[in-house]
């Protein structure tokens, strides 16, 4: 799969691109409000033999996708849609972004992306999505995209031995920017 936006080319992830994604998922400040990482090289093995196995899943339900620059092929981050509930058409998304491309709205251009997908060309009804309430660049691409934050949700989700509270955005078809 390849979905082309002005400034990026998503595309199904390769075994081959352990170096480019182990450098962004080892990275504590990349991994700091994620239920993953810092990766360990096995870790990023296991996520690209998963990434790899999943996308030639029939019918596919998760696009882990390799956000790379169009300009000159880099990788430079990750972005998922994952069908959860395929009875009531709804799916999660998520991103992680190489710390020196913050701040370039790459992460609001990948994101949206993923929305245009579900709703788009798997007719999706309702897109989710969770980030720590601390994390503040998230939420804005989360906002900028057209989801709206529909609650907060205390004690999520257990990492590394503390629970951790996230905050509960979601598009549904129609509603928006993306």
């Amino acid at each position: 799969m390849h979905i082309h936006t002005s400034r990026l080319l998503l595309r199904d992830f390769r075994v081959d691109d352990h170096p480019a994604v182990h450098a962004f998922a080892s990275d504590p400040e990349v991994t700091r409000y994620t239920e993953w990482g810092p990766n360990t090289p096995a870790d990023t093995a296991a996520f690209l033999r998963d990434a790899v196995r999943d996308a030639g899943r029939r019918p596919r339900i998760r696009f882990a996708l390799a956000v790379t620059d169009r300009a000159d092929q880099t990788l430079i981050g990750s972005v998922e849609l994952r069908v959860t509930n395929v009875a009531y058409q709804q799916a999660g998304t998520g991103y992680a972004l190489a710390r020196p491309r913050w701040g370039e709205g790459l992460a609001t251009e990948a994101a949206a992306a993923m929305l245009r997908l579900g709703f788009d060309q798997l007719g999706l009804h309702k897109i989710i999505a969770t980030c720590d309430p601390d994390n503040a660049g998230s939420a804005r691409v989360l906002t900028k995209i057209g989801m709206r934050q529909e609650g907060h949700l205390r004690d999520h989700v257990l990492i590394h031995g503390h629970w951790h509270d996230r905050l509960l955005f979601s598009a549904l078809k129609g509603d928006g920017p993306a």
